[in-house]
């Protein structure tokens, strides 16, 4: 591999990720570059979890999705496994699955019925129970080499970077937003009850508390609605 060159396009994407307008397009430019720029890679996804929960994000093909359904339906694999532990090993790999591995014996088997030979991931971030995974996969029995993996690594640590930015920009977004519709239903409350604004905060943070429903939540029935319901 041409690693000058190799560097030249990773600093191109990474600088390409942190000009993207939203998560989502985010995490589709990390998995587009993916199988641009990893040798042997036919396709790769985020797969994330959060506690119980798990999401397959930007999957480039069909196998992904099905390739992490499996491991939640399983309850075992690569990334299961890593997001478990505390402390370990932030690259997994599965060099052939025309073998036996058995640290996931039912997985294997079963993503090789779905059309897998060979799979690398790389861990992004895990956050309490939070957890994210890059993942690779190739349709080809040892597919990937050490130098896709060490280009793996480089790819997976730009992405960390600009999924974390995305992730917060998301995150203040969502907050501004909050904070906005919170002020229009404590103007709606003003206006219809004749209170002060710290009265008609006080009304909804206590409908919020009563109901044990979000806040934001109870605004948007207030600005629906006209009213507290």
């Amino acid at each position: 591999m041409d690693w000058q060159r190799f560097a030249e396009r990773i600093g191109v994407m990474a600088h390409d990720l942190l000009e993207q307008p939203s998560v989502d397009a985010t995490l589709g430019r990390i998995t587009g570059s993916a199988t641009e720029l990893v040798a042997g890679c036919d396709a790769a996804g985020i797969l994330v979890l959060s506690g119980t929960e798990s999401a397959s994000l930007a999957p480039t093909e069909p196998l992904v999705t099905e390739l992490d359904q499996l491991q939640r339906k399983l309850g075992q694999g690569p990334c299961f496994d890593t997001a478990r532990r505390s402390t370990g090993e932030r690259v997994f790999r599965i060099a052939d699955f025309t073998g036996t591995e058995p640290r996931w014996p039912d997985f294997v088997p079963e993503a090789r019925k779905r059309g897998a030979g060979s799979m690398m991931g790389f861990l992004l971030f895990t956050d309490d129970e939070d957890f994210g995974a890059l993942n690779f996969y190739s349709r080809s029995p040892g597919a990937f080499s050490e130098e896709s993996e060490r280009a793996g690594v480089l790819l997976a640590s730009h992405a960390a970077v600009a999924l974390s930015a995305a992730r917060t920009h998301a995150q203040m977004e969502q907050a501004l937003a909050t904070r906005h519709q919170i002020g229009q239903a404590m103007g709606i409350l003003m206006a219809r009850h004749h209170i002060p604004e710290n009265e008609a905060f006080n009304r909804l943070r206590a409908y919020s508390q009563n109901k044990n429903v979000k806040l934001r939540e109870v605004a948007v029935l207030v600005c629906e609605q006209g009213a507290l319901p």
